[in-house]
């Protein structure tokens, strides 16, 4: 799998005077990552990356069929469908955290995932998923975010990312 590494100048401002500091050093990263949730896994998925105390970290899962990728930003709870073999209101979610070592994206939920699925649900939910780790420069000082981050694209084009992996 390739990181694509690409320079983003960030900017941030000096709240004592007008001066702007420009960090060249500053990269944005994309990881593609697969992989089955199992129970011998735990239901978690560990990617080892090389990340500061000031990167803001991105978790998408693709929903897209086929060649069509649709990044949906995680963590996410999905609703799973009653079934009268299972307990009702099933709860699934995708999260994820990271240290400056890895990111583990894992699922979570409130029934026995082993067990209280179907075969259907499994393969949409467990097996084979591809999720896109995004790390981006954080800018000092600043409390709002400079883009809708829950917008895979609008994150890729303001930080100019090729994500053409």
């Amino acid at each position: 799998m390739a990181i694509s590494l690409l320079t983003v100048t960030v900017i941030s401002c000096d709240n004592r005077d007008d001066t702007t500091v420009v960090d060249n050093t500053a990269h944005a990263q994309v990881k593609d990552v697969t992989g089955t949730f199992t129970s011998g896994g735990g239901y978690k998925l560990t990617q080892p990356l090389s990340i500061s105390n000031t990167t803001v970290v991105l978790v998408y899962r693709n929903v897209g069929t086929g060649s069509g990728a649709i990044w949906q930003q995680i963590p996410k709870t999905f609703y799973l469908d009653d079934n009268l073999s299972f307990p009702a209101d099933r709860q699934l979610d995708y999260n994820f955290d990271f240290t400056t070592t890895d990111v583990q994206i894992r699922t979570e939920a409130n029934f026995n995932q082993s067990t209280q699925m179907t075969n259907d649900e499994k393969s949409q939910f467990l097996v084979n998923q591809t999720f896109r780790i995004v790390l981006v420069p954080g800018v000092a000082g600043k409390t709002s975010t400079p883009v809708d981050y829950s917008d895979y694209n609008a994150v890729i084009k303001y930080f100019n990312i090729n994500d053409k992996l």
